[in-house]
């Protein structure tokens, strides 16, 4: 079910600027240039007007001239934000380059606010000035905002630094997903978040090969609402450690849950470190289409392909000379990025559930097969739906020297249970540009392939497709 959304438009009633307040310069004056926050520095302040009660939500372009996430010492700036002096979150500012940012503000009653923005302990040595590109807030009476959760940042390990998300395992975009409750008329809010990198979990070879990127993705917080969209008592839970499901019983802000990052893989707990500097609302009203990967929000977001590969570059996560014939990660830019869709039938034997793997053969060289598995079936697809994983090729392989896209039979384990596996879409196929941005989508498909022992690789798209 869809939400019924309404946004007020705010009349603001100031611009962002340093006290005393400045008057807004006519339509027909130069522009001014874009508002600052320094180093030891004044705070900067948004004054605005809410119509009505809601809440409110941060638009900005922030950069941080002379930052960057691959560079030790430079990674990012920290801008801690307050709303009518109440620390509400903080952004990390991770490129000299503006990135588009939307946070959340909380809950705002009628009336008029200020948005206080100040430079922030955390920042890397190199940062000395976070600009505030194209500052703006709005107030929604969207209810899935009310319920986002506030992700307190990581303070132990692996180094119980507790400003270690300002160049670690950072959160970069929060989204929702809705699905009927059991009871008519109630509904499940679920939150993910997706996160630069995890310093532990899954290993990063098989990062690429079974999900198709080095972001981790985790759902956070889930809650049960009912058609008049209050919370169910007792109803959320939170995804703890080990991956598993536990009520929340922590603190809560007006409606959103107070949770903390307590492991290196991004996992939650309800119980918060009394202090923790860095806290994290981002915007989670951006959802995805049932028939597509986790991953289409990054697509979204293209700038989070590259800072991730950036913090791969950092921690000396990339082999050197990147080489497709190891099973080590290599340069991202070498990588083929694909999403395909994949149903499983019922086994016919005993044995291991058939993983799928993507293959990838070259115009200059059609008898070699780069496979996403690099021939370690363990980490071959066998989760069902809309997936993505990754194909290594030589540095430099572009779409044009693709010759073909084929679907791989790859039981997992021992034996091969003979269950069918039938793949019907490949959703997009792209490689990174030279700064780590995803290059237009241009290998899509669309059919059915049954993949059995019989049967086990069919070719899903070649070159003439493109």
């Amino acid at each position: 079910m869809r939400s019924r959304v309404r946004t007020t438009a705010l009349g603001l009633s100031g611009a962002l600027l340093a006290a005393p307040l400045l008057t807004v310069p006519a339509a027909s004056a130069r522009p001014s240039p874009a508002p600052s926050v320094r180093r030891g520095g004044p705070a900067r302040t948004l004054a605005f007007t809410a119509a009505r009660a809601g809440e409110a939500v941060l638009s900005v372009s922030p950069a941080a001239p002379g930052v960057s996430w691959d560079r030790k010492g430079a990674e990012s700036a920290v801008v801690s934000i307050a709303v009518d002096g109440r620390h509400v979150t903080d952004l990390v500012v991770p490129s000299a380059t503006a990135i588009p940012r939307t946070l959340g503000l909380g809950a705002v009653r009628r009336g008029r606010h200020r948005v206080t923005l100040r430079f922030a302990k955390g920042s890397a040595a190199a940062a000395r000035v976070v600009t505030l590109g194209r500052p703006s807030v709005r107030v929604s009476q969207d209810p899935v905002l009310r319920f986002a959760p506030v992700v307190v940042g990581r303070t132990g390990l692996p180094n119980n630094d507790p400003y270690q998300n300002a160049y670690s395992d950072t959160p970069l975009v929060a989204w929702h997903e809705t699905r009927p409750a059991a009871t008519a008329g109630h509904r499940i809010l679920e939150y993910s978040v997706i996160w630069s990198n995890e310093d532990g979990g899954t290993d990063t070879p098989a990062l690429m090969a079974r999900w198709g990127r080095t972001t981790d993705i985790e759902w956070v917080y889930r809650v049960e609402v009912d058609e008049r969209w209050r919370r169910v008592p007792g109803s959320d839970v939170y995804q703890a450690p080990e991956h598993q499901t536990f009520h929340f019983t922590g603190a809560y802000e007006g409606d959103h849950p107070v949770l903390q990052t307590c492991t290196v893989n991004n996992n939650m707990c309800d119980a918060v470190t009394p202090g923790a500097p860095l806290r994290f609302l981002l915007d989670a009203t951006a959802t995805r289409p049932a028939d597509r990967a986790r991953e289409v929000i990054m697509d979204r977001n293209p700038w989070t392909y590259r800072i991730t590969s950036q913090e791969l570059v950092r921690e000396g996560k990339i082999e050197s000379p990147s080489s497709p014939a190891t099973k080590a990660v290599g340069d991202p830019r070498s990588y083929l990025f694909a999403e395909f869709a994949k149903t499983t039938g019922a086994a016919t034997g005993t044995g291991s559930v058939p993983g799928v793997a993507l293959g990838v053969r070259l115009r200059s060289d059609p008898a070699r097969l780069y496979r996403s598995d690099h021939d370690d079936h363990a980490v071959a697809i066998d989760r069902d739906g809309a997936v993505a994983t990754t194909v290594e090729l030589p540095l430099g392989t572009t779409l044009d020297d693709v010759a073909s896209l084929e679907a791989l039979r790859s039981p997992i384990g021992a034996g091969d249970n003979g269950a069918p596996a039938t793949v019907t879409a490949v959703d997009r196929g792209f490689f990174l540009d030279a700064g780590y941005l995803p290059g237009t989508p241009s290998i899509t498909w669309r059919g059915s392939v049954t993949l059995t022992p019989e049967k086990p690789s069919a070719v899903l798209w070649e070159h003439g497709n493109l």
